[in-house]
């Protein structure tokens, strides 16, 4: 007898505890001025609860309020089903009931000091319309871009992906902002180990507000202390459908207008999408001249500083005299001449991002004529240097993913410094330390130096040259996905297709 006293006297005590929590819940919720409560004549009749910037009147009006008063006062359980709603939950869960008020969803208590609370969602959506790509816009292909609704994302990804093996694995991320998050895949195609760490880590994210995909990339990425980037950020849901059924993982955040994308290699980060809407030889030719381009804007400048400061003897006899009238008048050394160049093209760059955009545009293009002829003409730079720094800022925009542009733009500084201090062997040490930073870095796991290191021949059919489809009839091998298929034999083919006629 005296253990059921003592549970009994512990049930009550935790009732009490959590009426107490509950109570303390609607005084926050009370504390806003945007939470109504209304409550109908009679003190057993229901009590009405929500946030009216999150709810929409007309729903609440047409289904929820018109249902209470077509019907005699029912029971909560009674009320859910003459309700036309759906997703409606019956619950007394504290979690269940902040998470749901908060996102949207009106509070009915069939007596206002009851914890048992009939939530219905009545969701106040501001969307965007779906436009075309910004950073990512190509000339052919699709014009349709992401937005910032998750569901409406979903919604374009799995139009072009009508395949019930396409899975979404939907988390809650930032111990405030509950942000939702989803992680989508090919089951049958992915590797699962690469799934597992992705969820891994995103369960570990222990932050509490997050607001944008790029704060998920900065906490899952295996180095997150490399300034080059291990995951993709596209606008595009034709790109997002093209690498989910090479076997990678898409990575969505509510409110975010980009997707994440990985495991990928730094030749993934130099190849466009609108690669693949061109002939195979075309494309190949367009993805080698980006990857010259890059060489070009990172080297060009530390080049020009090592040469004259220290291997003048292998500048040709022919522009020897061009560099020495260029530099006949310049007060400073080559290294001090290069940074001021260089750091005015970031000011520039930085300034024309930061401004509206017609101001910005105005800012670039007269800022750069402006001051580089400025400085020509007044000795502080010489004009060959001035023409090498605006080729390569400009072979610098090629670069189709914006992530890796902002590592190009920062890696020349370091190369300048060891071309000063060693010329052209100090040129030699920085690329041989930042390609052994290289050959350490992974993506998800997976090598980010492939297909060179390891060396897979068979990655090269997409990497530095891009073959024909054709010559594509395998998944790349460092993805180690479960069916390395993308293309079936013909024999195959006429097979299922007579099991489909019989």
């Amino acid at each position: 007898m005296r253990f059921f006293k003592d549970r009994k006297d512990k049930d009550a005590a935790t009732f009490q505890d959590s009426s107490k929590d509950f109570q303390e819940l609607l005084k926050k919720f009370e504390a806003s001025n945007d939470f109504l409560t209304f409550q109908y004549p009679n003190e057993d009749d229901y009590t009405i609860s929500y946030f009216n910037s999150l709810v929409s009147e007309q729903q609440l009006h047409e289904h929820v309020l018109t249902a209470i008063s077509n019907q005699p006062k029912k029971d909560l359980k009674q009320l859910k089903g003459e309700i036309p709603m759906e997703d409606m939950k019956l619950t007394a869960d504290l979690n269940d009931i902040q998470r749901l008020v908060l996102a949207g969803s009106v509070m009915i208590q069939y007596r206002k000091d009851e914890e048992m609370c009939l939530l219905i969602p009545c969701v106040h959506s501001v969307k965007r319309q779906i436009s075309t790509p910004e950073s990512e816009y190509t000339v052919v292909g699709s014009k349709e871009a992401f937005v910032e609704s998750l569901d409406s994302n979903l919604n374009l990804i799995r139009n072009r992906l009508p395949t019930p093996e396409l899975q979404s694995k939907e988390f809650r991320v930032g111990s405030i902002s509950q942000t939702r998050l989803a992680v989508l895949y090919i089951d049958g195609i992915v590797n699962q180990q690469i799934i597992n760490t992705v969820m891994q880590r995103i369960e570990d994210i222990e932050y509490d507000t997050i607001v944008d995909i790029s704060f998920v990339s900065q906490m899952i990425t295996d180095n997150r202390n490399s300034m080059f980037p291990q995951l993709i950020d596209t606008e595009r849901p034709d790109h997002l459908a093209s690498v989910l059924s090479e076997g990678k993982i898409g990575i969505m955040l509510d409110g975010s207008p980009h997707v994440l994308v990985g495991p990928n290699t730094i030749i993934s980060f130099f190849s466009s999408f609108e690669d693949y809407f061109q002939i195979w030889n075309l494309g190949t030719s367009f993805r080698l001249i980006r990857l010259f381009a890059v060489l070009f804007s990172v080297l060009s400048s530390p080049l020009y500083v090592a040469v004259l400061t220290y291997h003048y003897q292998v500048i040709p006899t022919d522009l020897l005299p061009i560099l020495i009238s260029s530099r006949g008048v310049i007060p400073f050394p080559p290294i001090l001449e290069a940074i001021v160049l260089e750091g005015t093209i970031e000011l520039l760059r930085e300034a024309a991002v930061r401004l509206p955009a017609k101001v910005g545009s105005t800012i670039g293009i007269v800022g750069g004529i402006v001051i580089g002829t400025a400085a020509v003409e007044a000795g502080f730079v010489s004009n060959v240097l001035l023409m090498l720094v605006a080729l390569a800022a400009l072979a610098s925009f090629t670069v189709p993913i914006y992530q890796i542009s902002n590592t190009i733009r920062l890696i020349r500084f370091p190369f300048l410094i060891a071309a000063q201090l060693y010329g052209l062997f100090g040129i030699a040490l920085c690329s041989a330390f930042i390609l052994s930073h290289l050959l350490k870095l992974t993506s998800l796991g997976s090598p980010y130096l492939d297909p060179l290191y390891p060396l897979r021949v068979h990655d090269f059919k997409d990497s530095l040259i891009r073959l024909p489809f054709s010559k594509q009839k395998k998944r790349p091998q460092f993805l180690r996905t479960e069916n390395p298929l993308r293309m079936r034999k013909k024999a195959d083919t006429q097979k299922s297709q007579s099991d489909i006629d019989e």
